[in-house]
């Protein structure tokens, strides 16, 4: 007999174990299971193990809004972040209720119910489908054609699976990329013992120093109990990401003049900051990349490291060939070119048998897609922490499960928004972004069909907003076939 459960997620990282700990605390008695295609939880961090990964945001908000983050640092190591995800599970009992091993491939809707089947064969049923599978392939990483690169000699890695016994002691190493990965690479190995660094770049990202210690979050909690302290902090940070995102948007001009003055106090005199560090486009077309009390610019700074600003002309055994003519020489060479985005999983939805063309659907509220009933899927923010985004999200399931219950329906779908046309779903410039944004849904350009990427706003929203508006159809329990 196939096993059925009220909720079934699908994914064990951090939106999937925050979903199942939601459940918990808001639905108690709510049955779910939550089916992992790895054989660990964690997600991102359990999967990538790249020297230096950490946090590209502060764990007082990327920790869950129900569990305060505890430990000192503002800025957490990928391994803490781990322990912090598989601590909440436990704490929470949650863990009990994931299957490793288990990939959705297919999940169809038909009599008022979900069937999800897995690569293993398993099947179950589900009232209510949950996606938490993030929005990049775990498989593979994206790496751009690299001409010649056969003729390297070297071992060529991509961060998304770093082999666990590189060892780059007194080894040239050759960074390509310049975002988030490659920022904490370069100074990350610089500190393993290479030789030198070399950050090769077609073109800059903007570069924000952060305090690793978040000074006035030690204040607060010295002196307030931890639950206090964290919601304070967690309102402070919040609204200074949010702050500084809007202004970044106002006025591109200032925030340009303001991240190029803190690259510059932070390197040596004369260092050529426009060519390293001031991309062409504004600040937040594309996500900025976070340095904890500015290791890359003192990696830079110390001559460990350097940065290249220019094309891939070819490869040598020991050197990468550049379009300008010179070369760099390399021992090892690192791929940090980015993720190859892929909607839920890559799961194959169907509803009363028809296929469901994600990229024609519409994002209801961030969460769910037009047409498709009792299905919701996590988004978290590009522009804030994940976790700000994905906490609303459960809080808001919750509720509209409450709601079904309460009133006696049994089926929630979404409808496409009225006209006035559609956008893509996420709005960053990003290369990674735009290599895959028409396999993702679309939003609309109204709430609540609109991703406006506002904490507060998604606050009143989600948290307090109704869950019976006009983009939300109720229906009964269709007659169930025998």
């Amino acid at each position: 007999m196939t096993e059925h459960v009220d909720v079934l997620i699908v994914g064990a990282g951090l939106s999937g174990i925050g979903a199942a700990c939601r459940l918990t605390l808001d639905r108690p008695g709510t049955t779910f299971a939550i089916l992992e295609a790895r054989d660990a939880p964690g997600g991102t961090w359990d999967l990538f193990r790249y020297p230096g990964v950490r946090s590209d945001s502060d764990m007082f908000t990327l920790g869950y809004a129900f569990r305060p983050w505890t430990a000192e640092t503002s800025i957490a190591d990928g391994a803490t972040i781990l322990d912090y995800i598989r601590a909440t599970a436990a704490e929470h009992g949650v863990d009990t209720a994931v299957r490793y091993g288990e990939r959705a491939v297919t999940a169809a809707w038909a009599d008022g119910r979900w069937t999800v089947t897995t690569a293993a064969g398993t099947e179950l049923t589900c009232t209510w489908l949950w996606l938490c599978t993030g929005y990049y392939r775990y498989d593979e990483g994206y790496t751009p054609p690299l001409p010649g690169v056969e003729a390297f000699a070297g071992p060529v890695v991509h961060p998304q699976h770093w082999p666990a016994g590189l060892d780059v002691t007194g080894r040239r190493v050759v960074v390509v990329g310049s975002g988030a990965t490659a920022v904490t690479l370069v100074p990350a190995l610089a500190r393993r013992g290479a030789a030198h660094v070399t950050m090769l770049q077609r073109s800059p990202s903007y570069v924000l120093s952060m305090p690793a210690r978040d000074r006035i979050a030690a204040l607060l909690r010295a002196r307030l109990s931890p639950e206090r302290a964290y919601r304070l902090i967690r309102w402070k940070n919040t609204r200074t990401t949010g702050a500084f995102y809007r202004l970044s948007r106002r006025a591109p001009r200032l925030v340009r003049a303001l991240l190029r003055r803190g690259a510059r106090r932070q390197l040596p005199a004369g260092y050529p900051v426009d060519v390293h560090f001031a991309p062409r486009y504004d600040p937040w077309d594309q996500r900025l990349c976070l340095v904890p009390d500015g290791d890359l610019f003192r990696a830079l700074s110390g001559g460990r490291a350097s940065v290249v600003t220019d094309t891939i002309a070819g490869f040598d055994p020991g050197a990468v060939r550049l379009a300008s003519g010179g070369a760099v020489d390399a021992d090892v060479l690192v791929t940090a070119t980015g993720l190859n985005l892929l909607a839920f999983g890559g799961l194959a939805l169907t509803v009363d048998g028809a296929e469901v063309d994600v990229p024609g659907t519409v994002a209801y509220k961030g969460m769910m897609l037009s047409g498709v009933p009792n299905l919701s899927f996590t988004l978290g923010y590009t522009n804030a922490s994940w976790t700000l985004k994905a906490d609303l999200v459960a809080e808001h399931v919750c509720r509209l499960l409450a709601h079904l219950e309460r009133t006696g329906a049994a089926v929630a779908t979404p409808a496409a928004p009225p006209g006035g046309g559609t956008d893509p779903l996420i709005d960053l410039t990003s290369g990674y972004v735009l290599r895959s944004a028409a396999r993702l849904p679309r939003q609309g350009r109204v709430t609540p069909w609109r991703l406006h990427q506002d904490y507060a706003r998604d606050v009143r929203l989600l948290r307090h907003g109704p869950v019976d508006d006009e983009g939300l159809v109720f229906t009964p329990a269709p007659a169930r076939v025998p």
